[in-house]
């Protein structure tokens, strides 16, 4: 099970939001390619990147931030946020992504999705962003009538590599994750569920290891870990120890 370490950027900085709303955003870094170091230095072995300015407007905006990862740390890299093209995923993983994450588009062009994962085999996972148990696009700023296993399911056999959800009611306000919600959709699909949204200490890493959750591929941290709720360490070594 993996502990994925989130940089969310915005305007090129890192920052965390508060369910979702861009106008609510705390800066942790203004250098997001010192703080991917940081991670991987706290004994990270992947790294969570969303390009929230672009998941709003429907094409990367953060692309120089993102490179400049991509060249400080050795850790695989999985981005989303306005990746909606064939062309746009074929770059970025040239670049040297080690996967794609595809939210709006696995909604508004299944197919698409479906196409990308012949093409960029175990290179490709789903997001999807729950508010109220329906799915939201265009950066969570809208709703749509899909529920969250319905779309989970379209994806069935189709070659995706992992489903992130994130439960949008909780993200960024410590509550911890929803795991009834996150739990039910895991059961439901044979694809690999990572949990996000709302980590909020070491209880939910305790939680992660429990029997029922073992069927997870593991959950991304954000405000716990830069608030240092969360610590690092023992986190990590409770995941190995287990």
């Amino acid at each position: 099970m993996i502990l994925f370490p989130a940089i969310d950027l915005k305007d090129g900085k890192c920052v965390r939001l508060k369910l979702g709303d861009m106008k609510q955003a705390t800066i942790y870094n203004g250098s997001p390619p010192a703080q991917a170091l940081a991670f991987e230095q706290q004994g990270f072995n992947w790294l969570h990147v969303v390009d929230l300015n672009g998941a709003f407007e429907g094409q990367s905006v953060n692309g120089v931030a993102v490179e400049a990862i991509l060249k400080a740390t050795k850790n695989p890299v999985q981005l989303g946020g306005g990746i909606r093209t064939l062309t746009h995923i074929e770059s970025w993983l040239n670049k040297g992504l080690a996967r794609v994450i595809l939210g709006t588009v696995a909604v508004r062009d299944p197919a698409l999705v479906k196409e990308a994962c012949k093409n960029f085999p175990d290179k490709i996972a789903v997001g999807i962003d729950a508010k109220g148990g329906k799915v939201a696009v265009e950066g969570w700023a809208e709703a749509s009538t899909l529920g969250v296993i319905e779309l989970a399911q379209k994806f069935e056999g189709a070659g995706v590599s992992a489903i992130i959800y994130t439960d949008i009611d909780r993200d960024g306000i410590l509550t911890g994750i929803n795991w009834d919600s996150t739990l039910a959709l895991a059961d439901a699909v044979s694809i690999p569920v990572i949990a996000s949204g709302g980590l909020a200490s070491i209880a939910d890493v305790k939680r992660m290891m429990q029997p029922d959750a073992r069927k997870l591929a593991g959950a991304i941290t954000g405000r716990a870990l830069y608030d240092g709720r969360l610590n690092a360490a023992e986190a990590l070594q409770m995941l190995r120890a287990a």
